[in-house]
């Protein structure tokens, strides 16, 4: 397993050792042992999948702490371009973003920590979202902000007349007025 910095520490790219041949690939998305080895000890309790079609922008979403999550998210199908916006009051990236294409061509996954805010445009046809979390989903916790909020000015790589959003995300706060408790 590969691990790429971003501009934004915590925030990491996993490359795994992806084998193929004629019958197609394999690869390991996932090793406890492998992760402790690199540095990332983080005890996953939960996956989720989402299967959404083209146009579909989810997010911007976060838990609160203490019931945050650290997510390890991927695709299964299709393409997305995947974005994680640091909400770390005390991080030099406050309030940036980054955003990375995550496919099943690509094989690349997203370690998102704590106090970020996440959320994906599906670029394919459709796509199967996958993610790990390190907690529980926590219903009154849950926060987001707004896909496009001026001033994060999130590129989501879908003309806006394409674009298919939630009511309930296109309710979120901007992110001045977003509630966050991480330091």
């Amino acid at each position: 397993m590969e691990i790429i910095e971003t501009p934004i520490k915590d925030l990491l790219i996993l490359k795994p050792r992806v084998f193929e041949d004629e019958r197609g690939f394999f690869c390991e998305t996932y090793n406890k042992i492998k992760f402790h080895d690199a540095g990332i000890d983080i005890g996953f309790c939960q996956d989720n999948q989402s299967q959404s079609s083209y146009g579909v922008i989810r997010g911007l979403h976060y838990q609160l702490a203490p019931y945050s999550q650290t997510k390890l998210v991927s695709v299964v199908q299709g393409k997305v371009w995947d974005v994680a916006v640091d909400l770390r009051k005390s991080s030099p990236t406050f309030g940036q973003w980054y955003g990375v294409e995550l496919s099943l061509e690509n094989h690349l996954q997203l370690l998102i920590p704590r106090g970020f805010a996440h959320g994906f445009s599906v670029l394919s046809e459709t796509a199967i979202f996958s993610y790990k979390c390190d907690d529980y989903y926590n219903p009154s916790s849950e926060r987001g902000v707004l896909y496009n909020d001026p001033k994060l000015n999130i590129d989501w790589k879908i003309p806006f007349e394409k674009a298919i959003v939630s009511d309930k995300d296109k309710k979120n706060p901007v992110f001045d007025l977003a509630e966050m408790n991480f330091q």
